[in-house]
């Protein structure tokens, strides 16, 4: 493992060498679990568990007195420097210290205000140093998954597959979304995930056209759509699942909107190949479901990338186009959403190899009536 971090410093040291900065200022936490192998997680948004300060010659994990013992455990390659007043106020020190003058930050993470505070403090200590925003420097080095990370996704994978499969086979009418909701993220930690790694999604009858829909008292009835949404976190990677299943018969619009769904998907995968473009594989899919006359009812992007956070890059949408790598992990997620009736979505996670994409599911898509 310490060879793999160092490899992964030694990436992003170039990227700051092609950019002229001295020093790299990290406060993502999936960053900054994925440089050191510091788990100290932030409370909230405007919480930190502690920040890495990277140089060409030095590595620095930055943190305050409840996760000091924690971080000489899990970060034995990086210098421990405790702050006792807030990373702000000691932050003078430690550019001092590390003779900077062009700090990057990670600008989708730094607040304003704490912007701010830094700026007062450097003030405050006459020290000149340019801040300098920057944007997915370490998010472009996770994108590719070492095989080590693909293992622990299709861990991650199986348990969030073995979990439902449990609760399937106990479903009945006239159980709540919420019920079943919470039998998922139950189910989850008894069985080893850390936590989920969102909260799931229950979806029922109309609601299911409701992409992101939070799971309510209605009960679930027979032959209506219902749609289900989760993953874990299990040592630290995601998995991120969509089925939708049918209690007892479905009816024929069920079955039409369903094959579309389930057609896009497969003809998106088949279409998933190094050096193809992210907005390319999305058009497979939606150009699909738009020929099939359901082309207003698809309005999010076809999938994203998974690994230390649910959703991550690459997206595979219409917008920000990337080319596919190998080693890249996404979701493939068509979904057709029909207001007063309900919606199907059918979310699978695939790996790329040089041959193209490979399924790491194997709950199956298909599994009504039940």
């Amino acid at each position: 493992m310490e060879e793999t971090k160092n490899n992964r410093l030694a990436r992003l040291r170039t990227c700051l060498e092609d950019q002229a900065l001295d020093t790299f200022l990290v406060l993502q936490g999936e960053n900054r679990r994925y440089l050191s192998g510091f788990t100290g997680e932030d409370g909230q948004f405007d919480e930190s568990a502690g920040a890495l300060l990277i140089t060409p010659e030095r590595q620095i994990l930055a943190t305050d007195s409840r996760y000091e013992t924690q971080a000489r455990i899990e970060a034995p390659e990086f210098e421990i420097y405790r702050y006792r007043e807030g990373l702000a106020s000691s932050l003078p020190e430690i550019l001092r210290m590390l003779r900077t003058e062009r700090l990057g930050f990670e600008s989708a993470r730094l607040s304003y205000l704490q912007f701010q505070k830094f700026q007062e403090h450097l003030r405050k200590e006459t020290l000149t140093v340019s801040l300098v925003p920057t944007e997915n420097l370490v998010e472009e080095i996770r994108m590719t998954k070492e095989p080590q990370e693909i293992e622990a996704i299709k861990k991650s994978l199986a348990l969030s597959e073995s979990v439902f499969e449990t609760m399937v086979n106990t479903l009945c009418v006239g159980t709540s979304e919420k019920e079943l909701a919470w039998a998922m993220e139950k189910g989850l930690r008894e069985s080893g995930a850390e936590s989920v790694a969102f909260p799931p999604i229950v979806a029922s009858g109309p609601n299911a056209a409701l992409p992101h829909a939070i799971p309510a008292d209605r009960p679930i009835g027979r032959g209506e759509p219902i749609l289900f949404d989760w993953g874990a976190r299990l040592n630290g990677y995601c998995s991120d699942i969509s089925r939708t299943i049918v209690l007892g018969s479905p009816d024929d619009t069920f079955k039409k909107v369903y094959q579309v769904v389930q057609d896009a998907q497969s003809m998106a995968i088949e279409g998933m190949k190094p050096g193809v473009s992210t907005q390319a594989v999305d058009k497979i899919a939606r150009d699909h479901i738009t020929a099939k006359g359901f082309g207003n009812y698809f309005g999010h992007g076809l999938g994203h990338g998974v690994g230390l956070a649910t959703h991550e890059k690459p997206n595979l949408s219409p917008i920000r186009p990337m080319n596919l790598e190998v080693g890249m992990v996404t979701t493939v997620e068509p979904g057709i959403y029909i207001p007063g009736w309900g919606g199907v979505r059918l979310e699978n996670m695939v790996v790329l190899k040089k041959d193209g994409a490979v399924v790491l599911n194997r709950y199956p898509l298909a599994r009504w009536p039940v």
